[in-house]
């Protein structure tokens, strides 16, 4: 994963640059002490993994998190612990607070790189190469069974993950997102906001179908698979 590093402060970058090049799945493209700097570097550079402190001058790290589009992971490495809440609001990775134990960081990065290997295109989640899958939600990773998986919901930057037996899961992640990854053997796009498990279908219907117990509705542009899929598993 290519990576920069942000920390106004000397001693804390170049320590926090000697722990990372001792991990050999980080790639460092970049590491700034001007906060500035690295917004313009992170416009022409590929950077999947940012680690950045809080308190630094001119615009703090939550303030430039807050001012980028579309970020990269984040990782945040700062003195302070009272800002935690406010990181994590963010969707950061993982909150690191000064000295960092070289443990605690291999912790943090190791969550970064199942992140980061979730969501590659290639990763897909099909019965044949994987039964399990893991997301981030309530600032840690969750374990979901596939097989239990009902049907995914999209909820702008979110989805719900409707779980047979169990409490949904909400992770931030689009819905094409996880189409992709999922698979058309055993999931199907219904609807722009719904992705259901095929063999969780109860019965359907002309513009809704019911699913472990929920009304669904049926896009129109979606029909014609869905029908498909129907027809083939007609007696």
């Amino acid at each position: 994963m290519n990576c920069i590093l942000i920390d106004d402060e000397r001693p804390a970058l170049e320590l926090l640059e000697d722990n990372i090049k001792q991990i050999p799945f980080l790639n460092i493209v970049a590491a700034c002490r001007k906060p500035m700097e690295a917004l313009e570097l992170l416009k022409t550079l590929q950077v999947d993994l940012m680690f950045l402190d809080i308190q630094m001058p001119g615009i703090n790290g939550l303030d430039l998190l807050r001012s980028i589009n579309n970020p990269p992971m984040v990782i945040l490495v700062t003195a302070y612990g009272e800002h935690a809440l406010d990181g994590f609001n963010l969707n950061v990775v993982d909150y690191l607070v000064k000295p960092v134990p070289f443990s605690r960081l291999l912790k943090a990065v190791q969550k970064a790189h199942d992140l980061f290997q979730l969501r590659q295109p290639t990763g897909r989640l099909s019965a044949q190469e994987n039964d399990h899958v893991f997301v981030n939600a309530n600032y840690s990773l969750v374990k979901i069974i596939i097989q239990d998986i009902t049907f995914i919901e999209g909820m702008k930057d979110y989805v719900r993950i409707n779980i047979q037996g169990g409490k949904p899961v909400i992770t931030r992640m689009g819905l094409r997102n996880i189409e992709e990854r999922l698979g058309t053997e055993r999931f199907m796009r219904v609807h722009k906001s719904y992705i259901i498990a095929l063999d969780k279908i109860e019965s359907v219907q002309k513009s809704q179908l019911v699913v472990a117990g929920i009304e669904i509705p049926i896009g129109e542009g979606y029909r014609q698979d869905l029908q498909r899929y129907i027809s083939d598993k007609n007696l």
